[in-house]
């Protein structure tokens, strides 16, 4: 076990001084050099040229938000299999079963959510 000194964490530190007088220097900037002009078209909500009509707070279906948190889900798997992918050969038949374990799990849970028709929208 190698012990740390401070000298090690020089240049993290410089890399970290650096971001932050960066994003500073680009926010004090943006407030001198921007202009100031306010007016009631320039507050006015815009969306995509359209007028904005109603309420945003109105209610959306749960289906939507149930969709975008399956697709998180089944995105993070490619965080777990690509190392996975990387050291394929180094890990070998162990690597191999621990990811056909992985991918039954997964399996199972995407088997689970066809049958409960969360991804039938003519339900609705």
């Amino acid at each position: 076990m190698t012990d740390y000194i401070p000298q090690d964490y020089q240049p993290l530190l410089f890399q970290l001084v650096l971001a932050l007088g960066f994003i500073i220097f680009t926010i004090l900037i943006t407030h001198v050099l921007g202009p100031r002009l306010k007016n009631a078209a320039k507050d006015a909500p815009f969306e995509c040229g359209i007028e904005s009509v109603g309420d945003a707070r109105a209610p959306l279906a749960v289906r939507y938000f149930l969709i975008a948190i399956l697709f998180v889900l089944f995105d993070v798997e490619i965080i777990f299999m690509y190392p996975w992918a990387v050291n394929f050969l180094k890990l070998g038949w162990f690597g191999f079963v621990e990811m056909l374990f992985f991918v039954t799990f997964l399996m199972a849970g995407f088997y689970y959510i066809i049958r409960k028709g969360v991804l039938n929208w003519e339900n609705d």
